[in-house]
């Protein structure tokens, strides 16, 4: 009788896995073979136990999907920020708890406010900004993460070859959007018009991260067209929860934390 059953329970982990529930498969497998730990459980809770791999496993699948079209610079996690160096006061406007970084996820995340960070390199900007979208990702959302030199560059080859407005479709589509390392050049005449359809296309619909050396006063400058810079920092700089950074450069301290290299080699 032992064996009949054995026979009639690998029938049923392929038939799992054929259905797609490779989770409950696993589990059920698991279950056969450290039968003793499981002989004490009722029917509901061995199932219960197969149905909460299951969905482990799923949301695990769904998370490396999102992270995966995400595409973050960095492997950042907001339970990972350095406190210990200080890179705003907390009582300017707009800060936020450095700790969990909890109020610009909400608003970034939940009331589609737009958080911009400033302040010269080596601050931290796109390590927050990656660890942002991280949250925002294991949180259920959809994160695009672009440099902005790079997308501009491939907006403008994809309006050559026809995928432009799929391109700006896409951007829209996503819940958040980080626009990374906005430079210090003043931007052509396309990148305008690409610029002001991307924040006319989110504007009300979805979040927005931006950072940048540039300091927001002068973004109107580095657009080029008081037309189109009025249209676009309109769309960008209501609500927003400004971030601005100062202090020393994570880059350089983090080389003087290094050790020596007992080669001599630098």
């Amino acid at each position: 009788m032992k064996g009949d059953t054995i026979l009639l329970i690998h029938p049923t982990s392929e038939r799992l896995i054929a259905l797609g529930f490779t989770g409950m498969a696993t589990a059920l497998d698991e279950q056969r073979q450290a039968s003793a730990t499981f002989d004490n459980l009722g029917f509901e809770e061995r199932l219960g136990l197969l149905v909460d791999r299951e969905a482990a496993e799923r949301d695990t699948e769904r998370l490396t999907t999102r992270l995966k079209f995400a595409a973050l610079r960095q492997a950042a996690c907001v339970e990972d920020l350095d406190l210990r160096t200080p890179r705003a006061a907390s009582t300017a406007p707009g800060s936020v708890d450095t700790r969990t970084c909890s109020s610009i996820a909400r608003q970034a995340i939940c009331a589609a406010n737009l958080p911009k960070g400033a302040g010269p390199a080596g601050l931290g900007k796109s390590w927050i900004a990656c660890a942002l979208g991280h949250k925002a990702c294991r949180d259920g959302r959809r994160v695009g993460y672009h440099r902005v030199p790079k997308l501009f560059e491939a907006l403008a080859i994809a309006r050559g070859d026809g995928r432009h407005a799929r391109m700006l479709k896409g951007l829209e589509r996503t819940e958040l959007l980080i626009l990374d390392d906005r430079g210090l050049s003043v931007l052509t005449s396309s990148e305008r018009r690409d610029l002001l359809e991307i924040l006319e296309h989110r504007h009300g619909r979805g979040s927005t991260i931006v950072t940048s050396q540039l300091p927001v006063e002068h973004w109107h400058e580095a657009i080029g067209d008081p037309t189109l810079a009025d249209a676009s920092l309109g769309r960008l700089v209501h609500n927003a929860n400004r971030r601005p950074l100062a202090g020393e450069s994570m880059r350089k301290r983090a080389a003087k934390l290094k050790p020596p290299d007992p080669t001599g080699r630098a």
